[in-house]
């Protein structure tokens, strides 16, 4: 049976998105709970999916490395049957997620590359997938907001 988070639960999982290697000690103090509550609850929170992954983002050793970033907007000859663009684009490491979107179109692909060449590859390659009728690429000239 999945519970309801509480707020203790969420109080936990911020703390976890701001830190994901915050201690037990340092988040039991957090939400005043014991080492082990906490421990147990995290427990929880990960069978039950509240929490699905533990991700790394890796910085550039003090060296400030560009990174681009292209919204490619895809429009599928078929949207009900267009499950093998999908399965495409998910063997594209630089494509870092992909949303079915209502509307005019049918996908919102995001890419990262630290070369801009490699994104117009990767346009390249996604409008001639069979399927694709047709793309439109925005490049993102900032990211202001990032979790």
């Amino acid at each position: 049976m999945k519970h309801l988070l509480d707020r203790t639960d969420e109080l936990i999982l911020a703390a976890l998105k701001a830190n994901a290697r915050i201690s037990h000690a340092e988040l039991s103090a957090k939400v005043n709970l014991s080492r082990n509550a906490v421990r147990v609850r995290i427990e929880r929170l990960e069978r039950e999916s509240f929490i699905k992954a533990y991700t790394i983002i890796t910085g550039d050793g003090g060296i400030s490395q560009h990174v681009t970033t292209a919204l490619i907007f895809v429009y599928r000859h078929d949207r009900m049957r267009g499950g093998d663009v999908i399965q495409a684009l998910r063997k594209i490491p630089e494509v870092v997620t992909c949303d079915v979107m209502t509307g005019d179109f049918d996908l919102l692909v995001r890419v990262e590359s630290s070369e801009a060449d490699r994104i117009t590859q990767i346009w390249h390659l996604i409008a001639k997938m069979p399927g694709v009728r047709d793309t439109l690429t925005s490049f993102a000239l900032s990211s202001v907001i990032r979790k």
